[in-house]
């Protein structure tokens, strides 16, 4: 498709390297191109691309033009794209991939109220921690949970999830509930799988103080809703999401230990491809997964991002 205007023609023909690249890429002859960027040079009283036999280079105004007209052009075509979305119901297939048990528990309730409101999307969750590649996997979001590999995906972050260091009443009082940071290391541990049966966990002290101690595992297991069950029973100590031990502790089946220490809160974020037009049903997901992580008492939506 040939470009509206002029400056955006001048855009293509930087991107293309050439005058007779971005005419083939256009499907127009490259004499129609040269008139159209000289047209352009003239009314700007500048030359902006320089022509030769090996190619076609911007020159230094060239250069100036093209780094502040991209953004414009870009803002230009996202409020068009957003004007146009007013009426452009959420529609078609939406795949996202989620940790499993985060979601199951904060995902699938969202994805539920979309495809009751919207009656043409149809919804695919994947089940996954691995960071896999959105656009070879055919992925549209996928919502993560803690430091994000460096990309070239957009990131809107949502907040971030609690932790807590949980046990159950018939541990601490077989074992003692300990008082210092140190005191962990001689108790038994619950957690996600490691390399060598420790974790190292670090923990803010009521005054700010960072502390940090290894502990040993005892029993690991890729499932938080196993590791919950077996704190609750009382095979031993569990550093986990807030979330998945709100219950226990509302019930007193669990309590805190060190309830006055501060413990990480990692991000929870959405990843999806950047491009200058998000789909609708892109962004009305992004936006009621924002949504519902901010409602969540159990999760800290202050951090975020718009």
């Amino acid at each position: 498709m040939t470009p509206a205007s002029d400056e955006r023609l001048f855009l293509l023909i930087v991107e293309a390297g050439s005058l007779k690249a971005a005419a083939e890429r256009i499907g127009s002859a490259p004499s129609a191109v040269s008139r159209r960027l000289a047209a352009l040079e003239a009314r700007l009283g500048q030359q902006l691309i320089r022509r030769s036999t090996r190619g076609s280079t911007p020159t230094d105004v060239g250069r100036r033009y093209y780094a502040g007209l991209a953004p414009l052009i870009a803002q230009q075509d996202a409020l068009e794209a957003s004007i146009a979305d007013e009426n452009d119901a959420p529609r078609g297939f939406l795949r996202v991939t989620a940790a499993p048990e985060f979601g199951v528990r904060f995902v699938v309730p969202v994805l539920e109220r979309l495809r009751r409101t919207y009656p043409e999307l149809t919804v695919q969750l994947a089940l996954g921690s691995a960071f896999v590649d959105l656009e070879a996997a055919g992925l549209d979001v996928a919502i993560r949970i803690g430091r994000l590999p460096d990309s070239a995906l957009r990131v809107r972050r949502f907040g971030r999830v609690p932790r807590t260091l949980v046990a159950s009443p018939a541990y601490l009082a077989e074992h003692g509930r300990p008082t210092t940071v140190a005191e962990l290391a001689s108790h038994d541990f619950l957690g996600y799988r490691t390399t060598d049966g420790t974790a190292r966990l670090e923990l803010r002290s009521p005054q700010g103080q960072k502390r940090e101690v290894t502990v040993r595992m005892g029993f690991t297991v890729d499932s938080i809703a196993t590791l919950v069950r077996l704190a609750e029973e009382g095979r031993g100590m569990v550093y986990g999401p807030l979330w998945a031990h709100a219950e226990g502790l509302a019930s007193g089946r669990v309590v805190r230990v060190l309830p006055d220490h501060g413990f990480d809160a990692p991000p929870v974020q959405a990843l999806y491809p950047a491009q200058r037009y998000l789909p609708a049903k892109t962004r009305v997901f992004v936006e009621s997964m924002a949504a519902a992580v901010r409602a969540e008492p159990t999760l800290d939506g202050a951090g975020s991002q718009s």
